[in-house]
């Protein structure tokens, strides 16, 4: 992960991972309605673009901050926690 603060302390580590456009919003979504998948995200998120969702759940989830969790089911679903 890029270190754009340039500071090593957990409060500028954290804005790193969070910092982006839509992260915060996405957290919000996520602390207030629960685990949501994908669409749920396009839903609620009105004018995200779909790669750019899928870049934030993957650098959130990537910094430890969110979790996907798979269910075997057909077809395969993943919800975000």
């Amino acid at each position: 992960m890029p270190d754009t603060y340039g500071l090593d302390c957990p409060v500028a580590r954290t804005l790193d991972v969070i910092g982006e456009r839509w992260s915060v919003l996405l957290l919000r979504d996520l602390f207030l309605q629960g685990p949501r998948k994908f669409q749920d995200f396009e839903s609620s998120l009105s004018g995200i673009s779909p790669n750019t969702l899928s870049a934030r759940l993957k650098r959130l989830e990537e910094g430890g901050i969110i979790e996907r969790r798979f269910y075997a089911e057909h077809p395969p679903r993943a919800n975000m926690y």
